[in-house]
């Protein structure tokens, strides 16, 4: 049995992958779940960037009842696009969190037409439009149909996260998610490449009371944006209160997400982050977003 960190005990993912998933990834759910158990971790939040995985989280917790696992909705053209009804239907099975496009936006898109990656490799080509999704019109005026997607997650108090969008888009659409009184904005994998978020922003953004992710797959051979030691600098620099240590591990190649979390914390410790620091990014601050 793998040993994970101490400090994971009560810890909660809120971005990683698993299978079923049209995707390669490393672990099942039920495999994910084993580790989660044997980390001691309060749950974890499952994503997939083709479909809600909201009815597999109901499924485990059947089984699981002392664990909190979740799911939520990726507004991909897999799942429906930048869809109200989409998004109502997973909230009323219990989603705990809407991502903006991921996959499937513009942003995205642009990044990964630009090189050849490991990535998203499917055994066949995916039937995906190429276009790419945006929040906004061609004068920038946010669409109808995501203020009605914001109104529900407002409405629900649940998460808002941000995708993979262009950073003036994650401004607008926290401008807009302020609007419907949304409480739980998470920025997501801000210094991952597909799209950053400038620290300066990122500083912006938690003032706003935005959540931060600080996620360890920038620091991977995959995408090496930053070292570990720049990212806990980051993480100084915004605060421990303003962030969340995420993985958004699962692929095939690269280690499971509970042991890429454990050694994510045990780096983080040595480039000088306390423990309490520590503990609010992977325990308190993911259950206030949660609500648990």
């Amino acid at each position: 049995m793998r040993q994970f960190h101490p400090l994971l005990k009560g810890a909660i993912e809120l971005h990683c992958h698993s299978y079923p998933s049209l995707f390669p990834r490393i672990q099942t759910d039920w495999e994910l779940i084993e580790d989660v158990k044997a980390a001691g971790m309060a749950g974890v939040v499952i994503k997939a960037h083709e479909a809600q995985t909201v009815d597999r989280a109901a499924l485990i917790r059947m089984k699981e009842p002392d664990l909190h696992v979740y799911g939520g909705l990726v507004c991909n053209h897999f799942t429906g696009g930048l869809s109200p009804t989409a998004v109502d239907a997973a909230i009323r099975l219990g989603a705990k969190i809407i991502w903006m496009p991921t996959f499937s936006s513009k942003e995205h898109q642009c990044h990964f037409g630009k090189k050849k990656t490991r990535f998203f490799n499917s055994e066949r080509p995916l039937n995906h439009p190429e276009h790419g999704l945006e929040i906004w019109d061609e004068d920038r005026n946010i669409l109808p149909n995501v203020h009605e997607i914001l109104a529900l997650i407002g409405e629900a108090n649940i998460i808002l996260a941000t995708g993979h969008l262009h950073a003036d888009e994650v401004v607008a659409l926290v401008e807009a998610a302020k609007q419907h009184k949304i409480e739980k904005i998470l920025i997501q994998h801000a210094d991952l490449g597909i799209a950053p978020i400038p620290l300066e922003l990122q500083q912006a953004l938690a003032g706003k009371g935005a959540i931060i992710e600080k996620c360890y797959l920038a620091c991977s051979p995959d995408f090496q944006d930053l070292t570990v030691e720049e990212m806990a600098t980051s993480i100084k620099r915004l605060g421990a209160d303003a962030c969340v240590l995420v993985t958004d591990y699962g692929q095939v190649h690269n280690i499971p997400p509970v042991e890429a979390l454990s050694e994510f914390v045990t780096k983080m410790l040595a480039c000088g982050i306390s423990e309490s620091e520590i503990e609010t990014m992977v325990a308190r601050n993911p259950k206030a977003l949660l609500g648990i």
